[in-house]
């Protein structure tokens, strides 16, 4: 009996974005070749750089790789608007035409956020029903299996139809990407009780309750955004990106007191050495790289935002985000799911 092979996917590569460009996305590139033998990469960026690192690596006439050439660069210090017009030949605008012209399934970047987020608007647009981008990334809890949160900074100001629609697609992502059977959704406030928060966030709240598709379980705080308590959390794009570079410092903070702390002795330098393979557990478990990949959703089509200064682990990361989002084929399942709200709404 022949078991099914899953079908090829194509995803083209935002190669010469990041602080750190080739010297990430090569070896992560080459990576998820081994990883993903169904996959194949269009790696986006200037030709004669990738084809010199590629000849370096073995890799140059691989099956599974093309280069798409790409004259320009989306800087980390470029303005959105002055990237989206005068970068119309970068690898990151590149990559999102592949992208809405469907000779791809979705785009991977490091690049400058800002911008990929404007050009992203500009060239796939909006799903029907969606009136702005939310970025939403999958985090750790105590409980083991990930949380969700958006936005972590596509759009600031957010009234309570955004949010609402942002609850709808985060939920979507959870049970698609994660398979987790009604997820619990949440508001990020200041306070559990109904009294404290915004009037968007409470306007968000009585929409959330009376829309029976949505498992909503009220308001969470800041301190329980890793407790498992939710599967997914909602708030506007200015708060949670303070509240993820928050918490991704405070993790550094911790681990780095206590790195130096176990240096302070002999005997605390034993102690580190018996517990080293839990620390690196540990280290590994709060790693942002391991949770790399930012979905830019609610468009037409998939982005996965990497890290600006991504490892080659972080990038690898971003891609497998991407893979799994295209077998799920998330873009549509938010659509319908959208679609099926509205009219209950109506």
């Amino acid at each position: 009996m022949h078991s099914l092979q899953p079908l090829r996917l194509k995803i083209a590569l935002d190669m010469m974005g990041g602080d750190h460009g080739p010297q990430s996305t090569i070896p992560a590139a080459i990576e998820a070749l081994c990883e993903f033998p169904h996959v194949d990469l269009v790696l986006c960026g200037d030709s004669e750089i990738l084809t010199y690192e590629l000849e370096q690596a073995g890799y140059l006439n691989h099956p599974q790789l093309s280069v798409q050439h790409a004259s320009q660069t989306v800087l980390m210090t470029d303005k959105p608007s002055v990237a989206l017009r005068n970068k119309r030949q970068s690898s990151m605008r590149v990559a999102l035409d592949l992208v809405e012209q469907n000779k791809v399934a979705a785009c991977v970047s490091a690049g400058n956020t800002g911008a990929l987020i404007a050009m992203a608007h500009f060239v796939l647009k909006m799903l029907n029903g969606v009136e702005r981008p939310a970025l939403i990334s999958s985090l750790p809890s105590t409980v083991g299996s990930p949380v969700f949160m958006l936005d972590l900074g596509a759009t600031v100001n957010c009234d309570s139809d955004t949010l609402f629609q942002f609850a709808v697609m985060g939920a979507v992502m959870a049970e698609e990407v994660e398979g987790i059977s009604r997820p619990k959704v949440a508001l990020l406030n200041m306070g559990e009780e109904e009294i404290k928060g915004s009037d968007q966030i409470k306007r968000t709240s009585l929409l959330l309750s009376e829309c029976a598709d949505i498992n909503y379980i009220g308001y969470i705080e800041g301190n329980d955004i890793f407790s498992g308590k939710a599967d997914v959390i909602v708030c506007d794009g200015f708060v949670g990106n303070v509240a993820l570079k928050t918490c991704e410092g405070v993790a550094k903070l911790i681990l780095k007191r206590l790195e130096t702390a176990l240096k302070n002795s002999m005997s605390a330098q034993l102690f580190g050495w018996l517990i080293k393979p839990f620390l690196k557990s540990m280290s590994l478990g709060v790693n942002p790289d391991q949770y790399n990949g930012a979905s830019l959703i609610g468009l037409r089509g998939i982005v996965v935002k990497s890290h600006g200064n991504a490892t080659k682990e972080a990038f690898l990361s971003a891609i497998r985000q991407a893979v799994r989002e295209v077998e799920r084929q998330v873009p549509v399942k938010i659509k319908d799911r959208l679609e099926h709200v509205l009219i209950d709404k109506a």
